[in-house]
C-alpha cells in the first residue's frame, strides 16, 4: 500500500495530508500555524475526529515535531502507514522545472534562487522542505511546482513584448500558476467523458479567491491567464487581474504611491474587495439581489472578464470539446458559470439551467444540454491528490 505525505508550507504555517494512493483516500490531514509566535496552533483531523493543541512553535522543524506527535497520539500510526515519499507544493519553478522533481541540495538552491519571483511563497516552501527532510530522512522528497504544467506553452504565448535584453536579464516571461489544479481537472474531465486526453481541446476555469483559466490541447497547457506573477488575468478576490501598466506610473507620479503601496493595492485591496468591499461571492450575490449596485457591478466586471477569456481561448484552440469549472466559486456558484459562457452558443456551448442549478457537491457533473457540441462540466479539484500522484510517480521511477 503506497502512502504519500503531502505538505504545503508557508512562512508561518503548513498544511499536510497523508494519502493512501491506491484508493486516493485521505487517512489524516492537519494544519500547523502561527509558527514563530508565542502561541502556535495545530489541528489534526482523522476519521475519528479533530484534535487541537496550542503551544509555542518556534520554527518549521518544531512544527513537524508537533505533527509527528499528533500522528503518534491520534493516528493513524506512521509505523503502520509509513510514507513512501513526501510531496511538497512549491509555487514557482521558473523555467527550470517542467515536471515534479526529486529534491536534492541543488534543487533546494534553485528554489531559493527562484524566491525572487515568488517572495511570498518559495521561502516558506523551502523552510518546510528542510524541516520535512530532517523529519523523514530515509525517503525521497519531491517538489511539485505550480508553474510546471504551463512549461508546455509555446514561446508566442509566454513571451512579453518587452525589450529582450531586459526580459532575459530579469527572467521576465509568463509562467502561469494553479498548474496542479488545471492538470488534475483536465485529466478528470477526460476520464469522466471516457475520451482520450490527447484528443481533447479543453478550457478549465479555476475560480477561487485566486482565479485563472487555461487552454489545454491534448493534455498540454498552451495558454493561461496568470503570467509573470499570479496577478495577471482574471478579476480575483483581492487582485486586479489585467490592468493597463501605465496606471502604475500614473499612481506613482500623481498619487505619489510607493512601490510597496502599489503592490499592496493591486494584490490585497483590489478585485472584488476593491469594487464592492467583499470577496465572498455568496455575500456579493445576496447584496446584488437586494439591489446593491456596487455588488452587481463587481459581479458584472468579474463575469465580463471570464467571457473575454473564454472567447479568446476558443479562438486559440480553434474551438473546444470541454469547458470545466472548478474551485470554490467555479464549483458552487451557478450564476457565475452561466454568465461566464453566455453568448457563446455560436461556438457550440449550451448550458442547461436546470442541470447548472442542481450540481452534486463533490461529484463531476455535466451542466451542458444534450445537444451542446461542447461538454460543460463542474469538476471538483484536488490538488493534494495530484501532488501525491506526481510524487509517487517520480519517487517510484527513482527506485532501481
Amino acid at each position: 500500500m503506497a502512502v504519500v505525505l503531502v505538505v504545503n508550507s508557508g512562512s508561518s504555517s503548513f498544511k499536510y495530508q497523508l494519502i493512501e494512493i491506491d484508493g486516493e483516500e485521505v487517512l489524516a490531514s492537519g494544519l500547523v500555524e502561527r509558527i514563530g509566535e508565542e502561541r502556535g496552533r495545530a489541528e489534526h483531523v482523522t476519521a475519528g475526529g479533530t484534535t487541537e493543541t496550542t503551544a509555542e512553535i518556534r520554527d518549521h522543524t518544531a512544527g513537524f515535531g508537533v505533527m509527528l506527535e499528533a500522528f503518534a497520539a491520534h493516528g493513524p500510526s506512521l509505523e503502520e502507514h509509513p510514507p513512501t515519499a513526501v510531496g511538497h507544493r512549491v509555487v514557482h519553478g521558473g523555467a527550470r522545472f517542467f515536471e515534479a522533481t526529486v529534491i536534492t541540495p541543488l534543487v533546494e538552491i534553485n528554489i531559493d534562487e527562484l524566491a525572487v519571483l515568488a517572495p511570498l511563497h518559495n521561502p516558506g516552501a523551502l523552510q518546510g522542505i528542510r524541516a520535512a527532510r530532517a523529519a523523514f530522512e530515509s525517503i525521497p522528497h519531491v517538489a511539485v511546482f505550480d508553474t510546471a504544467f504551463h512549461q508546455s506553452m509555446p514561446p508566442e504565448a509566454y513571451t512579453y513584448a518587452l525589450d529582450r535584453e531586459t526580459a532575459d536579464k530579469h527572467r521576465i516571461r509568463r509562467y502561469g500558476f494553479h498548474g496542479t489544479s488545471h492538470k488534475f481537472v483536465s485529466e478528470a474531465a477526460a476520464a469522466h467523458l471516457e475520451r482520450p486526453l490527447t484528443g481533447l481541446k479543453q478550457i478549465v476555469f479555476h475560480l477561487g479567491n485566486g482565479a485563472s483559466v487555461t487552454a489545454i490541447d491534448g493534455g498540454r497547457s498552451v495558454e493561461t491567464s496568470m503570467g509573470f506573477t499570479p496577478l495577471e488575468g482574471l478579476v480575483m478576490g483581492t487582485r486586479t487581474g489585467d490592468l493597463d501598466p501605465a496606471i502604475l506610473l500614473h499612481l506613482q507620479r500623481r498619487a505619489q504611491l510607493s512601490t510597496d503601496e502599489i503592490d499592496d493595492l493591486l494584490n490585497k485591496k483590489s478585485g472584488l474587495v476593491g469594487l464592492a468591499g467583499a470577496n465572498d461571492m455568496r455575500d456579493l450575490t445576496s447584496r446584488a439581489e437586494a439591489g446593491d449596485d456596487r455588488a452587481q457591478l463587481a459581479i458584472d466586471v468579474y463575469t465580463h472578464r471570464l467571457r473575454a477569456y473564454a472567447g479568446a481561448y476558443l479562438a486559440q484552440l480553434g474551438g473546444a470539446d470541454v469547458v470545466s469549472f472548478t474551485a470554490g466559486i467555479g464549483e458552487n456558484v451557478a450564476h457565475i458559470r452561466a454568465s461566464a459562457l453566455r453568448g457563446l452558443e455560436f461556438a457550440g456551448v449550451r448550458v442547461d439551467p436546470d442541470r447548472n442549478s442542481s450540481v452534486r457537491r463533490g461529484a463531476i457533473t455535466r451542466i451542458s444540454t444534450d445537444d451542446s457540441r461542447v461538454a460543460v462540466l463542474v469538476v471538483p479539484t484536488d490538488e493534494e491528490v495530484e501532488i501525491a500522484r506526481q510524487t509517487l510517480a517520480v519517487a517510484s521511477a527513482r527506485v532501481p
